[in-house]
């Protein structure tokens, strides 16, 4: 989402002693190798080139001061990142951190291309389910556009994170970021060691109520996540997100039904448990039907640990007291 120029001024004749000193001297504090810090500093120059998305290569010549982003995700990446000062446009879904509300709203899936250029920016994040002609107009308008990779698990989350910090020059925040996220993640995963195959349950998730009910089959990323922690995904057969009808539900009988998206129903547990037909199933009888907040497991980003550990709380409540 963002785009950072850095300029590195080296005098090696008269400041060259000083310079070295000073070197081994920060060396010796952070226990930080010189080779590895150039290293990371190589990684944050520009021109920075990398491949995007859609399998294109993309150049940003320097740091991005003004940036717009057009995904929820991304922007959460982006303020995670410490770029929050930098970023002049978000979608209209856009909630999260506070301060992204506050930021200028240029559309939600139909961009305001008008909008973007008035806000002059030098680097847009967008994703391949953005209408590829509208980012061609801002590509057209000499604005470099980011189509940053979609996530189908949690190494395609890290990636993201990566691209934006290189395209930003948050090559070090990033990887602190992504460090952080691991380390969660591996505290999650220690706990559920304990449960035995047989104990593992059986969850459908359902991302919008009825008359349309959408799961999240293999190949997502909230499969992923089921995986994490130590859960099978009851629409595991079905792939990518697909809509599936009431009498499949019932066939896969699942041990635990998790809603996604009380944000916009009230009460989306009542709303299931009162479901006709679909008393006779594990997850009804045993009212283990729990809402769980969309933004969390919904969104490839930083806080998908929060998600994955609301998610396994939620599954298995006597591991995760």
């Amino acid at each position: 989402m963002k785009k950072l120029h850095v300029l590195f001024l080296s005098i090696f004749m008269v400041f060259g002693l000083m310079a070295g000193c000073n070197q081994a001297a920060e060396n010796e504090k952070t226990d930080q190798p010189a080779d590895q810090k150039t290293a990371q500093s190589e990684k944050s120059a520009f021109p920075a080139t990398l491949t995007d998305g859609n399998g294109e290569e993309f150049t940003i010549e320097e740091k991005p001061e003004r940036i717009v982003s057009v995904l929820p995700s991304n922007t959460e990446i982006a303020f995670a990142l410490g770029l929050g000062d930098k970023i002049v446009g978000v979608s209209d879904h856009d909630n999260y951190p506070e301060e992204a509300a506050q930021k200028e709203k240029i559309g939600g899936l139909e961009l305001n291309i008008e909008k973007i250029l008035s806000l002059e920016p030098q680097l847009v994040l967008a994703d391949p389910s953005n209408d590829q002609k509208a980012l061609q107009q801002l590509k057209d308008a000499g604005i470099p556009v980011l189509v940053v990779n979609s996530a189908e698990n949690l190494d395609d989350v890290y990636k993201s994170i990566e691209m934006i910090g290189t395209a930003t020059g948050a090559v070090d925040e990033a990887e602190k970021v992504i460090e952080e996220m691991k380390r969660k993640i591996a505290d999650i995963e220690t706990k559920v060691q304990g449960i035995k195959d047989e104990d593992k349950k059986k969850v459908f998730i359902e991302i919008s109520p009825e008359p349309e009910i959408y799961t999240a089959g293999n190949n997502t990323f909230m499969d992923a996540l089921l995986s994490v922690i130590h859960a099978e995904n009851a629409s595991k057969e079905i792939d990518g997100w697909q809509q599936v009808n009431e009498e499949a539900v019932i066939k896969m009988n699942p041990d635990v039904i998790i809603a996604t998206y009380g944000d916009f129903v009230d009460n989306p547990v009542d709303q299931v448990l009162k479901r006709d037909g679909w008393g006779d199933m594990t997850a009804m009888k045993e009212k283990q039907v729990f809402a769980v907040d969309s933004d969390l497991i919904n969104r490839p980003g930083p806080r998908l640990p929060d998600g994955v550990e609301a998610l396994a709380k939620a599954v298995y409540p006597d591991v995760f007291k």
